[in-house]
């Protein structure tokens, strides 16, 4: 083990499903991290790890890294928390063969705490959306947020989980707010046993002792610590990994409205961590992305291919009844070319399922798109020669409503492409995927640090160098 310290930044350049899981289980593995920090997010995280032995686990607020031993898992205040779903995926867990989950897990006492009643007016709100959905993940990640934005303190935070008074006042206090959203929002809803179900919380007699009840189990369960603790666990020799969720084209700030997450999914989380307790380490800023372009839900997606769906399936992402269709297209440089910028320093890039690219019936990468329309109002959204669109401008500071605008550009561009052609190479496809690769690596002027070429840390290659 490597004992100076180094802190390896992990962050999804896409729409998310970029791998994050199988990148952060490998470095775990492969540095034996001694912790794994969640810096952003919350339990909507579905990061799939496949062990060697066949072992398989969706992580969602444990790292994904928690399959080796004495690994330990950080859910920073940035992260938010569901004590409900992660007792649930403890259990999980526990028949994967990993006991003592809750055991080592450490939260930041300031880190949010996402109740029944946020995940339910969440839900509802979702449904009452109908064909205009934003395409949420159902678990009440925006509510949340906007319950701290407008009450402050009066929210709940994994700290009030000691004293049973506190805690059931603030549960009273945000069943009584949701109650009240859900009567206004009641009219636009439908009759039918899924809202039924999603409003039923407000009206069960038992529900804030239960759910104090269960609060409280948990907190017995796990370490909340405070900045102390987080200050000496930043001190330790060794590897920390920080593992994002989501991805940056669903940045709060710089993703594009309405279709984007209430989180921070750049690496400022993670700075702001490493400052905050003093880091003196090395650091390595690693994107990940996919061979091919996803996107799980609603919102632009300029090189999706509908046709791809039955040649790239996806065995862990389905259709689901909040997100719904798993999206899949061609590999988008500019979007990608975009995140980067979004980001600003990024040592390496990751990129996953390289394997798969022998089931496209073409090789091409995005470069540029075409947009049919008012050219005159490009300019301040991208860089553009006519038509022909290059490049997205990062605003700095971000403008929002200027990102509101971007959006339905977006959603009416068309992709323009390089194709590559691997049949230069007939006799060996690894050569033919190194150039593929190598292509990515010129575009985004990053190199490529890891190649995935199929779903557990043995088909996982380091470039040479890297981590050396």
């Amino acid at each position: 083990m490597h004992q100076h310290k180094r802190a390896i930044f992990l962050a999804d350049l896409g729409f998310g499903d970029a791998g994050k899981g199988t990148i952060t289980d490998f470095l775990t593995r492969r540095c034996s991290a001694h912790t794994i920090v969640r810096y952003n997010g919350g339990p909507q995280a579905a990061h799939n790890v496949v062990t060697g032995d066949g072992r398989h686990h969706t992580f969602s607020q444990f790292g994904s890294g928690m399959f080796l031993p004495g690994t330990r898992t950080l859910l920073s205040r940035f992260m938010l928390l569901n004590p409900l779903n992660m007792l649930k995926e403890a259990r999980h867990l526990n028949a994967c063969g990993v006991p003592d989950a809750l055991q080592r897990v450490q939260i930041d006492r300031q880190a949010l705490v996402i109740t029944p009643f946020q995940r339910a007016i969440n839900r509802l709100r979702e449904i009452a959306r109908a064909e205009q959905r934003h395409g949420s993940c159902g678990e009440g990640i925006g509510e949340c947020m906007a319950d701290a934005l407008t009450y402050g303190a009066a929210v709940l935070y994994a700290g009030d989980f000691a004293d049973h008074a506190t805690l059931l006042k603030k549960l009273s206090f945000l069943r009584e707010a949701k109650q009240h959203e859900y009567a206004e929002l009641a009219h636009l809803l439908p009759q039918t046993e899924a809202v039924q179900q999603e409003a039923a919380v407000f009206t069960r007699p038992d529900a804030l002792e239960a759910c104090a009840d269960v609060y409280s189990y948990f907190s017995q369960s796990v370490a909340i610590v405070d900045e102390r603790d987080i200050h000496a666990l930043f001190a330790q020799p060794g590897t920390i990994l920080f593992e994002g969720a989501q991805g940056v084209l669903l940045d709060e700030n710089y993703g594009f409205p309405p279709y984007t997450t209430w989180s921070t999914t750049t690496f400022a989380n993670a700075d702001t961590l490493l400052q905050e307790n003093e880091f003196t380490g090395e650091v390595l800023r690693l994107g990940i992305l996919r061979s091919y372009a996803t996107r799980h839900g609603a919102g632009p997606f300029p090189t999706e291919d509908s046709g791809l769906e039955d040649v790239l399936p996806e065995p862990h992402n389905s259709w689901n009844d909040w997100q719904r269709s798993f999206r899949v297209g061609y590999c988008d440089l500019v979007a990608t070319r975009y995140a980067r910028d979004v980001i600003g320093k990024m040592d390496y890039l990751a990129v996953t399922h390289v394997d798969r690219l022998e089931q496209l019936p073409e090789w091409k990468c995005c470069t540029a798109y075409r947009y049919q329309g008012v050219q005159k109002h490009l300019s301040p959204y991208f860089q553009h020669s006519g038509s022909r669109l290059t490049a997205l401008r990062v605003q700095r500071p971000p403008d929002l409503t200027q990102q509101e605008q971007l959006t339905p550009l977006l959603q009416v561009c068309t992709p323009e492409y390089h194709v590559l052609k691997r049949n230069v190479y007939p006799t060996s496809t690894q050569e033919a995927q190194e150039t593929y690769l190598a292509f990515i690596a010129e575009q985004l002027s990053v190199p490529v640090a890891i190649t995935s070429y199929g779903l557990t840390a043995e088909d996982k290659v380091c470039s040479p160098g890297f981590l050396s």
